[in-house]
Formats: structure tokens, C-alpha cells, sequence
């Protein structure tokens, strides 16, 4: 078997036509919509990016034990598991945060892979300090706080190297993928990964694409939001949406042209293809942008899911309105590739749901690490936050002691214990590391739950309110739901203390 796995970054489910988006054409999204089956109610699992790519290799949630860091050496592996059956993987990614301290385990699963550079903060190319002055004045004043990234200039002079639109990483990506298929697609028995950021701020995109959504912004360089609530001016506001449009629109041109050469080399007949993303973003709705701080609504946690095969071709077009889940990836690659699907995997695989909308899940859970908990039946979902954010009895279980860019500190790491095992970890134990507050830290800090706001217990309904505007208070619902947490919970090994913080939070 043959798989192609296409994979953006930060895709606003609500931005696509096939979702009913109506601010901007995607014709090859719709068009992928008619060749596949279009998934409507799946949600993310943990947040945000590399905690979702765990959930995509292992089957399993991230958020409740451990926050951003790599697979750790218990995690079941697609890539490594397809090995067994025979299937070779290779990886195409521009997503730099694979080779940082964070992410350093996950793409050394694949067989091989491909890393594109340039995007975002990478730290690819060097300008001595004498050139910054010159290229900070390029830009607006928000995206020049040296406090506020880990290095501010890193995604500005990457930018100065990107000059043609055969330069951007994503078109990159998409250009090493036809290398490999080219020389690869008459082969059997393996999986491709074609993964770009984009449309990952910052929002840079070719100018011809940008040309498209004028605005009457007239200053800098705005293309990056602050993680933070919309308190802009309305031109700012129009044109880092704008922006976003246009990079959006450069991945729909990019997916056409993949879809061209599946139709031009009849890789539909025996290859089968997913195209998803690991999270949404929000671009002003509900007065926030971007993502993190902000309670986890539908903008961020419902997000877009095609899936084509093979076997199931006459189901084109179909839409499935069955609760499904980034860890139920890891199970459907395997199934595709008849590799064994480990008994730790709690996700479950989509291959029957395309040929009957049937399943048996009535309720999930997504959330941050230490944050709340959301519940989603797919008519309501529940926000459930601790009592104390700020308070909590909060520890790490790992055996790979890193943060996003750097390793756990000596002073942390003075906390550790050797406690376990987890269900999920084959009989191993894990250190459990106390969380050390980042409140009085910027960089990087959004990934932990001091920093969140608006961290109120709330439940919407979707069906009659999918806005998300007014929450409702049905205590049937709330017991309900409430019930399903618990149980999904325990179903996922929940450590004892976010047990407790979330009884004392909801039924006490």
C-alpha cells in the first residue's frame, strides 16, 4: 500500500469552502472535498504543535501527562511500526521545531527524511548586528520586541533569503515531494509525509497572492499577531487577516498542483491520501488571536479532515458526521499498511467510518497540559477549568527532560522522582517533575497554564449557538459530560492530581 500524508500548520477550519468559509476561494480544497471523504466533527487531542504530533505518531494524548517534548522511548511509533510491516516512511517538513531540544525524537522515526529551512524563527542564515537596524525598520513595531521571541530577527533575516516564490519553504516542500514520488511512485509499500508550516504565522506569502487582499494598512511589515487579545485598529486587524488569507491561498494553489500530478499519474487507483492540519488559529474571532492562552474554541480545537483510499473510492464526495480525533491517525496509518496497532493506542482507526458513518465514540477530550480540559460530543462542548491556575499540584512525567528550545534546568530537574508506570508506558517508570511557574518569564511562557486567561468553566451549544457567543447552563448536560471526563480520564491514565483539581473544580 501507498499513502501520501499532507500536512499545513494552523489551517482555520471556518477559512475553507468545503467548511463553509466564504472570505476567500480554496477551489483545491473543495476539490479535495470531492474526491475524498470530508470529516466533520474532528478535533485536536493536545496542544499545541509538537504535543499534537505526538498524539499523530503515538495514538495517544500528550496533554495530560507531559507538555511540549519529544516521543519518548516507551511512545509506539507509526513510522517505526510500519518498518515491521515492510512500509518504508520518509518525511518532508519544513517545521523547524522537529530540531530543536523539543522535538528531536520525532523525525529520526521515519526511514528518511527531508528538512526544509527558512520558516518562521529558524535559525538558518546570519547577518551581523550591524544589518538588523536596516531590516527591523521593514517592520512593525509589535514584531520587534527582542523580549518576546527567543530570537526576534531569526524569521527576518530568513525572509531577506526568500526572494523568488520557488524560495518559500512550503513550495519547497511540495517540490522535494514530486522528487520522491517521481522516483518512488511505481514502487509499493510506502508512506510519504509532506509537511509545510505554512499557514503558520508569520503570514508571509508570494506578492502576487498578497495583492489579492488589499487592505488600507499603509505601514510596515505586519504579518506576525501577538498571542494576545485584539486591541488593534481596525486597519491592523484587516491586514494581518489578509495576510493569512494570502498564505492560505499559496497552500490551495500548492495542493492543486499535488492533486494535478495524482491525476496525472492515476495515483488515485492505488495510493491513498489525508490532508489534515495539528490545530486552528483564531484571526479576531472572540476578540483573540492565535492561540494558547485563550479557552480552546471550535476556531482552534475543530479542525479539517480529507481522507481518500483506494478501496473506498465510490464514497467521494461523502461526509462523515462521526467524532473523531488527531490519536485516531496513528491507528489508520497502520491499519492502511497492515501494521499491528499496539494495545496502548487509544485512537481508533478511520478506515470503517469510510465506509459507514458509525461509530461508537460519544465523547472526547482535547486540552493544554495543566490547562483546562474540554469535553466535545459534537453538539456541546464543555470548558473545564481548575479552580486555581495559578496553584496547582502540577508535575512533567517524562524520561526526556526538555522544554521547546532547551533542556530542563538543574533547579527543576532537583524535584524529580522516579514514580510508574503509566498504563501506556509498557512497565516503565518516569521521572515526575514539579512545574516550576514561568509567570514571570516571556519566552516561550504561553505553552504553561500561568499564562492562560478567561480560564472559566463554561459550556456552548453548538447546534443552536456555533459561534460560541452565549454560554448555556443545562445541569443534565454538565452531568453528562462531566461523566465523560471522568471516564476519559481514567481510560487515559490520568496522573491522581489532575484527577483531584478537576473533581475539585467540577463536583465539588
Amino acid at each position: 500500500m501507498k499513502t501520501v500524508f499532507l500536512l499545513f500548520d494552523s489551517v482555520n477550519r471556518l477559512m475553507l469552502e468545503p467548511y463553509g468559509g466564504q472570505l476567500l476561494e480554496t477551489p483545491n480544497f473543495k476539490r479535495l472535498a470531492e474526491r475524498s471523504v470530508t470529516f466533520d466533527n474532528h478535533y485536536i487531542g493536545s496542544m499545541p504543535c509538537m504535543p499534537a504530533r505526538r498524539d499523530m505518531q503515538s495514538g495517544r494524548h500528550t496533554f495530560l501527562h507531559r507538555s511540549w517534548g519529544p516521543l519518548e522511548p516507551f511512545d509506539n511509533s507509526f513510522p517505526e511500526l510500519l518498518k515491521s510491516s515492510g512500509s518504508y516512511s520518509h518525511l518532508i517538513s519544513d517545521h523547524y521545531h522537529y530540531f530543536e531540544d523539543g522535538g528531536a525524537t520525532y523525525h529520526t522515526r521515519y526511514n528518511s527524511f527531508d528538512f526544509i529551512r527558512g520558516q518562521e524563527s529558524d535559525p538558518w542564515k546570519v547577518m551581523l548586528e550591524a544589518s538588523i537596524d536596516r531590516i527591523r525598520e521593514q517592520y512593525h513595531p509589535s514584531q520587534n520586541d527582542p523580549a518576546s521571541k527567543q530570537n526576534p530577527y531569526h524569521y527576518m533575516i530568513n525572509r531577506e533569503f526568500i526572494k523568488e516564490e520557488a524560495d518559500f519553504p512550503s513550495v519547497k516542500c511540495f517540490s522535494a515531494g514530486y522528487e520522491f514520488l517521481d522516483r518512488n511512485r511505481n514502487a509499493d509499500n510506502w508512506f510519504l509525509q509532506i509537511e509545510t508550516f505554512d499557514p503558520h504565522e508569520p503570514f508571509f506569502a508570494p506578492a502576487r497572492l498578497k495583492e489579492k487582499f488589499q487592505t488600507d494598512y499603509e505601514g510596515p511589515i505586519l504579518d506576525w499577531p501577538r498571542y494576545e487579545r485584539v486591541t488593534e485598529p481596525q486597519d491592523e486587524i484587516d491586514e494581518l487577516r489578509a495576510n493569512y488569507m494570502a498564505l492560505l491561498t499559496l497552500c490551495d494553489e500548492l495542493l492543486g498542483k499535488f492533486l494535478d500530478y495524482f491525476d496525472e499519474h492515476d495515483m488515485w487507483a492505488d495510493t491513498a491520501l489525508i490532508l489534515t492540519t495539528d490545530h486552528g488559529f483564531l484571526l479576531g474571532e472572540h476578540d483573540w488571536w492565535a492561540k494558547n492562552r485563550m479557552p480552546m474554541y471550535e476556531e482552534i480545537s475543530h479542525i479539517p479532515l480529507f481522507v481518500y483510499h483506494p478501496d473506498h473510492k465510490d464514497k467521494a464526495g461523502q461526509r462523515r458526521k462521526s467524532l473523531t480525533q488527531t490519536i485516531d491517525l496513528m491507528p489508520t496509518i497502520c491499519e492502511i499498511h497492515g501494521a499491528d496497532i499496539p494495545e496502548e493506542v487509544a485512537g481508533k482507526s478511520l478506515l470503517s467510518l469510510l465506509e459507514k458513518d458509525e461509530s461508537d465514540r460519544e465523547a472526547a477530550i482535547f486540552g493544554y497540559w495543566g490547562g483546562g480540559i474540554n469535553v466535545v460530543d459534537g453538539r456541546y462542548t464543555y470548558f473545564c477549568y481548575p479552580k486555581d491556575m495559578q496553584n496547582q499540584e502540577l508535575y512533567q512525567y517524562t524520561l526526556m527532560p526538555t522544554h521547546m528550545t532547551k533542556m530542563f534546568t538543574v533547579e527543576e530537574l532537583k524535584s524529580a522522582s522516579l514514580v510508574g508506570p503509566f498504563d501506556f508506558t509498557k512497565g516503565v517508570p518516569l521521572l515526575r517533575v514539579a512545574h516550576k511557574s514561568k509567570a514571570d518569564t516571556k519566552t516561550h511562557s504561553y505553552h504553561f497554564p500561568e499564562k492562560m486567561v478567561d480560564t472559566t468553566t463554561v459550556l456552548y451549544d453548538l447546534e443552536t449557538d456555533p459561534g460560541q457567543t452565549t454560554p448555556i447552563n443545562d445541569p443534565q448536560v454538565t452531568e453528562r459530560l462531566n461523566a465523560a471526563l471522568f471516564r476519559l480520564m481514567a481510560e487515559n491514565d490520568a496522573p491522581a492530581e489532575t484527577v483531584q483539581r478537576m473533581k475539585e473544580s467540577l463536583l465539588d
